[in-house]
């Protein structure tokens, strides 16, 4: 493939897959490439310290079939994010993103996530920080709003602030959050998604780049919000029914190669499988990500059970794949 159009496809977020924690690691992300070639995929956020004092490989590692793939960082400190963001950058990652948004007690006691929006000008000296270390896109991605301080004007402030940065792609989830009072499950239902308002900020900043999330399930939601906006990501329901996926590089991308079917999805996974089990990867941490491939289809609560029941067994490898395949084949 020629680099122009390698870049094309590594900066086109018309959809993306969101990040999430114990969910998009590096045997999902695999995975889920195995569906769709040209959907943008994300890292789980990984913080500032885990890279700094911790094996930084063990987070960083990824397999080239994943590109494109943007990393999510969350921290705080300047200095710190822009380090992260240079070892995002050697590592080879398409796109470093910063987390405002995610809205745990966990995150927030470590002063990022969420939180960060009532403090506009030190994510702006993060952004600056982290552009100075890559020529790699640095993104963010972010809420609405946070507990009482949820108006329009307090968000176009921000987002003007970190525009000013030096930021051009906003990825919002389009609903505010509740620091207090509300678990992050019970954040991502309450309180009502605004579309509206990320409509606004786009017709409010229209040179700059708006991705959409939250409460997406189907494709035709896709293709109305596009209509609006610069690209849609989706996260819980690409996790629960994977096969989402399968129709977006012709419905979204129009890219005209034959699709693979779910069959040829799983013996494609199986050398991938085999070789990380041989590295000592526990075949649950793969298979754990794949139960829902078959999901509306006859037989997928037999691949879903086969699944659950066998791969935690010691020493077990590619052949409870294929067992689990021959089991829904029979159904």
């Amino acid at each position: 493939m020629k680099n122009k159009e390698l870049q094309e496809i590594k900066l086109d977020r018309r959809l993306s897959v969101a990040p999430m924690l114990d969910h998009t690691d590096r045997y999902c992300r695999y995975f889920l490439r195995q569906i769709s070639r040209r959907t943008l995929l994300y890292t789980e956020m990984i913080t500032t310290g885990a890279l700094l004092h911790r094996d930084p490989a063990r987070f960083l590692d990824y397999h080239p079939a994943e590109h494109p793939l943007a990393i999510q960082l969350g921290g705080s400190e300047p200095d710190a994010l822009a380090a992260c963001a240079g070892m995002a950058d050697e590592w080879g990652y398409d796109e470093i993103n910063l987390n405002v948004g995610c809205p745990s007690d966990r995150v927030q006691s470590g002063r990022f996530g969420a939180c960060l929006m009532a403090e506009p000008d030190r994510v702006a000296e993060c952004m600056s920080a982290m552009r100075t270390a890559t020529q790699k896109p640095v993104t963010i991605k972010h809420r609405i709003g946070i507990d009482e301080m949820d108006s329009y004007e307090a968000l176009a402030r921000f987002v003007d602030t970190i525009a000013n940065a030096g930021c051009d792609v906003f990825i919002v989830h389009a609903r505010k959050a509740w620091l207090q009072g509300l678990n992050p499950k019970q954040n991502r239902d309450i309180p009502p998604l605004r579309y509206d308002v990320v409509h606004q900020l786009k017709r409010d900043f229209p040179d700059l780049t708006w991705v959409i999330n939250g409460g997406f399930t189907h494709l035709a939601e896709v293709d109305e919000q596009l209509q609006q906006l610069d690209g849609v990501m989706i996260g819980r329901e690409i996790y629960r029914n994977p096969w989402l996926l399968a129709d977006v590089d012709h419905r979204i991308y129009v890219d005209r190669r034959e699709n693979r079917s779910r069959r040829q999805v799983v013996e494609s996974m199986l050398p991938f499988i085999e070789h990380a089990c041989s590295q000592g990867t526990p075949l649950h941490r793969i298979t754990r990500h794949m139960s829902g491939l078959y999901q509306g289809q006859p037989g997928a609560r037999k691949w879903r059970r086969y699944l659950s029941e066998h791969a935690h067994q010691a020493g077990t490898g590619v052949e409870i794949i294929e067992n689990a395949l021959r089991s829904i084949l029979a159904a």
